[in-house]
């Protein structure tokens, strides 16, 4: 077969040539060709044109009627001009009516002659480039979008093989079925071994819509519209692909690759992983945020095809290797991410709370364990890639969890101790404004310690009477309220905090209990976790690993450095009295066999109506508070039951558990260093 195309190849290529020199050797010796009989001229004649016939395509059809000026000229000069020359000839010389014909034949023949020698040996070589460019396609070879996994390796992203299937119409419409027979075998066309029973892209249509599970009518449609170029349809699986195949349809329907995002876990993560568009691009969630890194490089091939579609052998001229996007391995633990999803949405439907959102942070590496809320969100549908999840867009008043900043700065200016002592009443009034703590008492004998574990507002404020406003403000800062805090999540809000310059004579107060100022889930977490580094804070890190397509993988490191923020000795007087603070909660909030340093929040916000009638509740524990481990805080918005202690702390304890179990932590040792919360 590879000969025969080979002497059909030379034959077509150099068929002036040899009429030419057939034509001179006949001429010139006249005896080798005389065997040729007159009778056979037709026979050979028509051998010539059916071999020429099964050259042709459909595009040289298109090629004449793009230059329909070109032929015309042509055929009126080949049919009309050079016969009429002849006639003028016969006529002036007077030439015999055999002569005459001889004449008009041989000018036709010399024409036929000289246009073929020019189509061949003038412009053959142009001629021959350009059906090589009619035939040349270039073909994208698709680059893989990297995989998401989990800190263990578990996949929870990934795109899969899929295929576009493109039609082209032209040649759908040119489009005549094969009818089944012995002869054809395998290469023809019917539907449930009847014929097809139609031409062009209705046929098309008929043979494509069963495995594409379309309707006829739509696709045939599309593929009856101008141009070589449809998409029929998107996102079809390597089986659909393979049975296009068999339809013995090359050149009309082809498949492109592409690639189907693919969520391994439902709404894990939903909101927080986002989506890709349809062109494979991230458009929310750590798919935008990562997008570079995620994204490869498409390449390439140049080749010709066949009739057939298929590519011709040995055409290939210019070809590049795609390159996949890189993997990221996330710091998310799946196991502790799931368990934080349930017990929230178990939390929210137990308190009534519309949303929950709750952070596991590894203590000694600032390392995001879990990142969770508790919206159901299908990871890559359109709500995800239209969605920021709470845990990362949500601001709030951290409420008495700020006291820890406050007491913090109070220690670490050299203004207190832990042990100092105060008489505490239930109100106080300051420049006018008048301050109460959330219940009802007479003085009471606390240390600094036991305003604390009270989370009493008068007693921060007559604690904090030698705190300048400037002071106030520096240490909720260093603590990193209101700042980016490197993760780079798109939609995330930094909260809020004015600068102490913009305080008016109530808002200088309310700072020192956490109040006026907003601040997110994950700055909460980290600035908690301030106490448990022994005073310094580590910036926060979610992206654990970045591997390339050749398997080189990279350890990311944190956005930012370590900075201290107070003492040891400070940060261990502070994490004294958080450890009163959960025993005072003992009752209700507890980990069994660990000891726990806490701090509860209830801060009222503005709701609907525009006035203070919404509540939020947050809780933030070190566990364990001997030998720190794991920082987890949870957020409850307007639940049953209110304050903070009584809400989210359980549901910080039972993740708390959870995370003592899963990693195998040993137990606490007895606490006997306790500062005294009374005097």
């Amino acid at each position: 077969m590879k000969t025969l195309e080979k002497v059909s190849d030379f034959v077509g290529k150099y068929m002036a040539a040899i009429v030419i020199v057939v034509a001179a050797g006949a001429l010139f010796f006249p005896g080798p060709f005389s065997v040729v009989k007159t009778s056979w001229v037709n026979t050979l004649l028509g051998i010539v044109m059916f071999g020429m016939g099964l050259t042709l395509k459909p595009n040289d059809f298109k090629v004449v009627f793009s230059r329909p000026k070109d032929v015309i000229v042509g055929c009126v000069a080949q049919f009309t001009l050079m016969p009429f020359l002849a006639w003028v000839l016969t006529m002036v010389f007077h030439l015999p009516t055999e002569l005459a014909i001889g004449v008009i034949l041989a000018l036709m023949g010399t024409a036929c002659l000289i246009q073929l020698a020019n189509v061949q040996l003038v412009n053959g070589k142009s001629m021959a480039q350009a059906a090589a460019q009619s035939r040349t396609i270039t073909v994208t070879l698709k680059a893989s979008r990297g995989k998401i996994m989990d800190t263990n390796g578990s996949i929870l992203a990934q795109s899969v093989e899929r295929y576009t299937i493109i039609g082209n119409p032209e040649e759908a419409q040119a489009f005549t079925p094969t009818t089944c027979t012995k002869q054809t075998g395998d290469n023809c066309h019917q539907i449930d071994g009847k014929p097809v029973g139609a031409t062009g892209a209705a046929a098309v249509a008929r043979l494509l819509a069963p495995v594409l599970d379309m309707d006829a009518t739509e696709l045939g449609a599309m593929l009856s519209g101008t141009g070589q170029y449809a998409v029929l349809k998107k996102d079809v699986t390597p089986a659909v692909k393979r049975k296009i195949s068999k339809l013995n349809l090359g050149g009309i329907v082809y498949a492109e690759l592409s690639n189907e995002r693919i969520y391994s876990n439902g709404t894990l993560m939903g909101a927080l992983l986002g989506g890709v568009d349809s062109e494979g691009k991230g458009v929310a969630g750590i798919e935008q945020m990562e997008n570079k890194t995620l994204t490869g490089e498409d390449g390439y091939q140049v080749y010709q095809q066949g009739n057939n579609g298929v590519e011709i052998p040995g055409t290939m001229t210019e070809s590049k290797d795609a390159v996949n996007g890189s993997d990221i391995t996330l710091t998310i633990d799946h196991d502790v991410q799931w368990y934080v999803e349930k017990v929230l949405r178990e939390s929210c439907e137990k308190y009534s709370s519309p949303w929950g959102i709750a952070v596991v942070q590894d203590t000694q590496t600032g390392d995001i364990l879990a990142l969770a809320d508790s919206d159901e969100i299908e990871a890559g549908s359109d709500q995800a890639k239209l969605t920021v999840s709470r845990a990362v867009s949500e601001t709030f008043e951290p409420g008495s969890i700020g006291k820890v900043f406050t007491m913090s700065g109070m220690i670490q200016l050299g203004l207190h101790q832990a042990s100092d002592k105060f008489t505490v009443p239930d109100h106080i009034t300051v420049n006018g404004q008048t301050y109460s703590d959330a219940t009802t008492h007479g003085d009471e004998h606390w240390t600094l310690a036991g305003i604390l574990e009270q989370s009493s507002n008068v007693g921060m404020i007559i604690a904090g009477e030698k705190m300048s406003n400037e002071q106030r403000y520096d240490f909720i800062r260093k603590f990193g309220v209101g700042q980016d805090n490197g993760l780079g999540f798109p939609g995330e809000s930094d909260g809020l905090l004015y600068s102490s310059d913009q305080w008016d004579l109530r808002t200088q107060n309310t700072v020192l209990f956490g109040q006026a100022y907003t601040t997110n889930a994950l700055q909460l977490t980290n600035a908690v976790a301030v106490i448990a580094n022994k005073g310094v804070k580590k910036p926060q890190r979610i992206i654990k690993t970045i591997s390339d397509a050749e398997g080189h993988s990279e350890e990311q490191k944190p956005e930012g450095e370590a900075t201290r923020v107070i003492d040891e000795q400070v940060a261990s007087q502070v994490m004294n009295a958080m450890e009163s603070v959960s025993d005072h909660y003992s009752q209700f909030v507890k980990v069994d066999g660990y000891r726990v340093a806490a701090k509860s929040g209830t801060a009222e916000v503005a709701g609907a109506d525009g006035r203070l009638s919404s509540i939020i509740s947050d809780y933030s524990a070190i566990i364990p508070a001997d030998n720190p481990r794991f920082i987890v805080t949870v957020v409850l918005k307007d639940p049953q039951g209110g304050f903070g202690g009584l809400t989210a702390g359980p549901v910080t304890a039972e993740i708390g558990e959870f995370l003592m179990q899963k990693y195998e932590v040993p137990a606490s040792s007895p606490r006997t260093d306790a500062i005294p919360v009374t005097w």
